[in-house]
């Protein structure tokens, strides 16, 4: 499956990326991001995969309800063993499913409203969140750890690379 695939590419990205910048960057504040930490984009990114793979028995999804663990985000060894259990459950949970997504838009009360989805969608949803905070984390690294090299494309929507190398052939 196409889908399963792009979502190993991103999180063994992840993973190459928590091994490259070491343990003494992951935690340490980013100036340029307003002081947050790698760890920190790296936990947000990987508990929203957490959330859907808690919803998969239900079909039902929240991701206001994150857990906000701090160990993730502090520790890149428990990051990785994260990311290898997230890449075992869609390995073992192939299959697209009915899904209701509950969120919440309001500042002044926790009344969620529910979306009708799938599991799939969810999938798609994760991979371009997780792109999206890879764009932010790139940015961080730069600063940080100039000296470490990411893969081409990293943090770049597929969309994006695609039409790149349009614009170049042409």
């Amino acid at each position: 499956m196409e889908l399963k695939h792009a979502v190993s590419n991103v999180l063994n990205q992840l993973s190459g990326l928590i091994k490259d910048i070491g343990e003494e960057n992951f935690a340490k504040p980013v100036p340029a991001l307003n002081n947050s930490t790698l760890g920190q984009h790296i936990r947000h990114t990987l508990e929203f995969f957490i959330c859907l793979m808690d919803g998969y028995a239900t079909g039902s999804v929240d991701y206001d309800k994150r857990r906000h663990d701090k160990n993730i985000e502090e520790d890149p060894k428990i990051a990785i063993s994260v990311i290898e259990k997230i890449i075992y459950f869609l390995d073992r949970n192939p299959n697209d499913k009915a899904f209701k997504l509950a969120a919440c838009y309001s500042t002044e009360n926790d009344i969620s409203e529910e979306v009708t989805t799938t599991y799939y969608r969810e999938l798609v949803y994760n991979i371009e969140h997780a792109i999206h905070h890879m764009a932010i984390l790139k940015i961080g690294v730069k600063e940080l750890c100039p000296e470490v090299t990411l893969p081409e494309g990293f943090g770049v929507a597929v969309s994006t690379i695609k039409y790149q190398k349009q614009q170049t052939a042409n």
